[in-house]
């Protein structure tokens, strides 16, 4: 592990990593990572299956030594004094959690509070996650979406400074997923800090204040959802596919068209070549591509169109779409 020093921070930062490099072997999982975290906020670490998220938190969490680099958690390192006391002071929902099955929901939580010198009311951590009607109920017996809450409620119940949150919907179902959304934003608004690692931009524009775009194991954007969607320059992204080959060239130049991208989706027919055109005035670009689709000779297999998002965001960033991966 490098020594690099982090410089100063103030009192703003609750997690800092500098030049954070890890390595397996051959494969570099994380290549000189630079994030700082501030107090207060929720950040996001949005990318595909691959690009470094879950290590990069498991190595803030001190879950894993990095290869080189240098983190700082609550103003300390690893393994640069008394980890324990810092862990103390963070809680962490694993991207998969394996609990007892035999124990109940509040034998569950009982169990994780005593690991802890302070930390929440075992009642008032169940009524946060809405399982009141299962505090009695065998952790086997429960839903996935339950399973996630009681996941996320072991790692609030010591009352946490800097709250992870690794993947923490991954396929709950759309009722569960807000449940969940409800649980951050409570804690959120009791001053907490939350490090939310996603694939679902829908989650980290409603959640999170910033977002950091991961691929490869490095950062490729970071700001707000806002500021990183009003990057494209877009307000809206039309999406169609034609039976052969356009002319990308004219496309480019249709009025109000910021840029075009070839974007095929999985189960697309046959034959078919699906686009994207990124555009600031649709009342102008949908005719202008209707007209420039006839002049072409082409036939249109479908067309649709919605307001830029995050994942337009990464689209553009890296050529391909991330529920792809």
């Amino acid at each position: 592990m490098t020594t690099n020093s982090l410089p100063p921070n103030g009192a703003s930062a609750a997690a800092r990593c500098l030049g954070l490099v890890k390595q397996y072997g051959d494969v570099i999982a994380l290549n000189g990572l630079d994030l700082e975290v501030r107090k207060e906020e929720c950040f996001g670490l949005l990318g595909p299956n691959g690009a470094g998220k879950t290590t990069t938190v498991e190595i803030l969490e001190g879950l894993t030594v990095p290869t080189g680099g240098t983190v700082e958690v609550l103003g300390r390192g690893w393994g640069a004094g008394d980890d324990t006391d810092l862990r103390q002071h963070i809680g962490v929902q694993l991207q998969e959690t394996q609990l007892a099955e035999k124990l109940t929901v509040a034998e569950t939580i009982r169990l994780f509070r005593s690991f802890y010198r302070r930390g929440r009311d075992v009642n008032q951590v169940i009524q946060l996650v809405e399982l009141e009607e299962k505090r009695d109920a065998r952790v086997g017996k429960l839903s996935g979406g339950q399973k996630q809450r009681l996941a996320v409620a072991c790692a609030l119940v010591s009352d946490p400074e800097l709250l992870f949150l690794d993947e923490p919907t991954t396929g709950l179902d759309p009722q569960a997923r807000l449940k969940l959304w409800g649980v951050v934003e409570e804690f959120r608004r009791g001053g907490g800090t939350v490090i939310l690692t996603t694939h679902y931009m829908e989650e980290a524009s409603r959640l999170c204040d910033r977002v950091a775009i991961m691929d490869h194991g490095k950062v490729i954007a970071l700001g707000s959802p806002s500021e990183l969607i009003a990057a494209l320059g877009a307000d809206q992204i039309v999406e169609f596919s034609v039976s052969g080959t356009l002319e990308e060239n004219a496309l480019s130049k249709l009025p109000g068209v910021r840029g075009v991208q070839q974007r095929n989706e999985v189960g697309q027919p046959a034959g078919e070549v699906g686009y994207a055109l990124t555009v600031n005035d649709i009342g102008q670009a949908l005719p202008a591509l209707l007209g420039e689709l006839e002049r072409q000779q082409m036939k249109l297999g479908a067309l649709a169109t919605h307001q830029a998002t995050l994942e337009d965001v990464f689209v553009s960033l890296t050529g391909r779409m991330l529920r792809d991966e």
